[in-house]
């Protein structure tokens, strides 16, 4: 709930603070999220409540409907790259650099994957730390980060990694990338090849094209 709060001042200024529906709505919405809940009212207030405890969510009185503002950057003592970080791990659980970088873009647009790694080990050393990086899981190329916002990390979070289990395939994101250096080389090789061509065609050179 408090991600969504964060996420929403962001995405949907013109509606932030949130109303309770509101917040329902995002806390329960099918896309960005992960895990997807089916939260009721009496849970988000129950919720609520406890962040209120906590200062970090306040209730604003200037409306005749109740709306409800984070208070997380102030609370925690950090900036807002940071929140915004918080924030994607938050939503989505754990994740790699390259995924936060990505996911939490709306919040705050990172220079470089370097930078976000930058903040999350400032994240982790605090005390208590707010995130902890995970050990590598059985074929994954990065390690993901978790926040620990909620207390301990879940053991459903922790995969150890299996020496002898095969590399994870390429990600999308790294495929596509590849594949356009590949299309970016074949084209500097088809245009060699016309230039070697030409030149022997202005020498009087033959040309055996099998072997260009």
């Amino acid at each position: 709930m408090l991600g969504v709060l964060v996420e929403k001042q962001h995405t949907v200024p013109d509606t932030y603070p949130l109303t309770l529906n509101a917040l329902v709505a995002g806390c329960n919405q099918k896309t960005a999220r992960a895990p997807v809940m089916n939260v009721t009212e009496a849970e988000i207030l129950t919720a609520i409540d406890g962040l209120k405890s906590l200062s970090l969510v306040m209730e604003g009185s200037s409306s005749r409907v109740p709306r409800f503002e984070h208070n997380m950057g102030r609370v925690l003592g950090v900036p807002s790259q940071s929140v915004a970080l918080l924030t994607a791990l938050l939503l989505r659980g754990p994740q790699t650099a390259a995924e936060l970088r990505l996911n939490a873009a709306r919040l705050h647009a990172f220079a470089d994957i370097s930078s976000v790694e930058a903040f999350l080990e400032e994240l982790a050393e605090n005390d208590p730390p707010y995130v902890v990086r995970l050990p590598r899981a059985a074929g994954e190329r990065e390690s993901r980060w978790t926040h620990r916002l909620c207390g301990e990390v879940a053991q459903s979070d922790v995969r150890p990694r299996d020496a002898d289990a095969p590399d994870e395939a390429i990600p999308p994101s790294e495929f596509e990338a590849l594949k356009a250096e590949h299309k970016q080389l074949a084209d500097k090789v088809a245009r060699l090849q016309a230039l070697v061509e030409q030149m022997a065609g202005e020498l009087g050179i033959p040309v055996d094209k099998s072997v260009l």
